[in-house]
């Protein structure tokens, strides 16, 4: 080996080692940081959302539409003050509307749950229950808890999979862009925001593929919260509020009527971040 070679093997060595060094002081900056913004965001909301499962728009005739809410904790609704602020209530009223028919909301999303948790909650539901259409929402806990994105978006195909067996028609709302949520600092909020809208890219391509209806909630709704975000989230500044329910609601509901069969309203363009 001669002296050029050495040198070569000497720099490289001292190149990875720098690399290396600098990788695990970036984890560390990270851990921190996310630490840093679980206490910033605390949970002054609790864990449970308001219980909004009922029947909305009853004064309707006919037989009700049957709606499911599987996913975290926006399909859930923590952050909403009232039941029928939370997001299902608002799908189900403004489908109701539509179709003139009453719509019995059930929900099933349990509050913290990454996309792993979409097989329980199918299964907690009555063997004989058939729901007309599913939302699902979920993502965000899978960024954060760092879930593999192929292993996320297994999960969510195989939930799919599972509802259209069950007869029901299927409206994925994709991961939210977390680089929104301001007490997240920074770096690790370009981080988030980097990793969710993979995710999401990754969530459309499976839902489509499955069969699904797919809704972009970084683009429909994601600009608002950055432009507004003291009225669009809610106490804890992670959660949407009653008034970000409403715009989420807004953004699903015409998929939500294509999957029931019902024609749409037109809707404008999102405006762009």
């Amino acid at each position: 080996m001669g002296p050029r070679t050495r040198t070569a093997m000497l720099a490289t060595a001292s190149t990875v080692v720098v690399f290396g060094a600098t990788a695990v002081a970036a984890r560390q900056v990270l851990s921190g940081q996310a630490a840093q913004a679980r206490r910033r965001i605390g949970k002054p909301l609790g864990e449970r959302a308001p219980d909004a499962d009922r029947v909305w728009r009853h004064r309707y005739e006919g037989k009700p539409v049957r709606l499911l809410m599987l996913g975290d904790s926006i399909a859930a609704g923590l952050g909403a003050e009232r039941p029928k602020d939370v997001l299902g209530a608002r799908i189900a009223k403004g489908l109701g509307r539509r179709a003139h028919r009453p719509v019995r909301l059930r929900t099933a999303a349990v509050v913290g749950s990454e996309s792993s948790a979409l097989d329980a909650q199918l299964d907690a539901l009555p063997e004989r229950y058939r729901p007309d259409v599913a939302v699902v929402i979920v993502g965000g806990n899978d960024v954060t808890h760092r879930v593999p994105r192929h292993v996320a978006v297994q999960h969510l195909e195989r939930a799919i999979r599972r509802l259209r067996e069950r007869g029901a028609a299927v409206v994925v709302g994709t991961c939210p862009d977390l680089g929104a949520i301001r007490p997240v600092p920074q770096p690790l909020r370009s981080v988030a925001s980097r990793l969710s809208r993979q995710l999401a890219a990754s969530q459309a391509e499976a839902a489509e593929r499955e069969g699904a209806h797919v809704v972009s909630l970084r683009r429909t709704v994601g600009p608002m919260f950055l432009e507004q975000p003291d009225e669009m989230f809610s106490l804890d500044r992670f959660h949407p509020s009653a008034l970000g329910y409403r715009r989420t609601a807004e953004a699903l509901l015409p998929a939500v009527l294509a999957a029931a069969g019902i024609e749409a309203p037109a809707v404008p363009e999102p405006v762009a971040a």
